[in-house]
């Protein structure tokens, strides 16, 4: 498999694992390509059937269990069932929004007030425009869903860019980044939402990482996990003197 992902923790309920960027979580009933969800099954066979399974252009998809997901290609921390007692229980915490979800990003531009920690509250719906794209705008396509983020300023950059925490409280698809676009700091090589005009010849995917999980585990032990900030990512960082 040619990204490999890392197991930072794992008992007889539980996998938290680094995913790497470049990796799917599972299909989408077009590409043929290897997923997270194929590896798992490869490693863990009994997983086969935990959770749920969706349609996608008229074929089953398995997400054997993944409670939550990330971007192809943002890398990160992510929490798996390996039972379905402990996918039921996990679910339950990210639907009552009881995970503290912590991620890592390098943007465009440079705040105003970087010392000031920035909310922002804006719904999220379908562009329709594109139907790959989510807009923070009551012109969106469809049913708009509420959506809040908090960003933190870690460092600035004298080019122009800054290195930034951010903090969903709701789990949209593609939340952080849409709101970044929205706020006009979208994240570097984001070439859905940013296009070609804030590549880093460093990085060939968007600079998005989910760096901390925090939530409990079967029993009721809060756990934090953390990913460290991969190679690529901490390249263009230390070559902008952010890190």
């Amino acid at each position: 498999m040619g990204f490999e992902p890392k197991i930072i923790f794992e008992d007889e309920n539980v996998l938290v694992l680094d995913k790497p960027a470049g990796l799917s979580v599972h299909g989408d009933g077009f590409k043929k390509e290897i997923t997270l969800a194929d590896w798992l099954v490869g490693r863990w066979p009994s997983i086969v059937n935990v959770g749920e399974s969706t349609i996608k252009n008229g074929q089953e998809i398995l997400r054997p269990g993944i409670v939550h997901r990330l971007d192809r290609d943002t890398s990160g921390v992510m929490v798996v069932a390996k039972n379905e007692t402990t996918f039921k229980y996990l679910k339950e915490q990210f639907k009552n929004r009881q995970v503290q979800k912590t991620y890592r990003a390098l943007v465009k531009g440079v705040f105003s007030k970087p010392e000031v920690e920035k909310i922002v509250y804006l719904p999220i719906g379908r562009s329709d425009k594109d139907p790959r794209k989510r807009v923070a705008s009551l012109k969106a396509a469809g049913k708009l869903r509420s959506a809040e983020t908090r960003f933190k300023v870690l460092a600035t950059s004298g080019e122009g860019y800054s290195y930034i925490e951010a903090y969903p409280k709701t789990g949209r698809t593609h939340q952080i980044r849409v709101h970044l676009k929205a706020i006009q700091h979208p994240i570097v090589g984001d070439k859905l939402y940013a296009g070609e005009l804030f590549n880093l010849s460093d990085l060939n995917r968007q600079a998005l990482h989910a760096y901390k999980l925090t939530l409990s585990l079967p029993g009721g032990i809060k756990k934090e996990f953390t990913a460290p900030i991969p190679a690529d990512m901490a390249l263009a960082l230390d070559k902008l003197k952010l890190s």
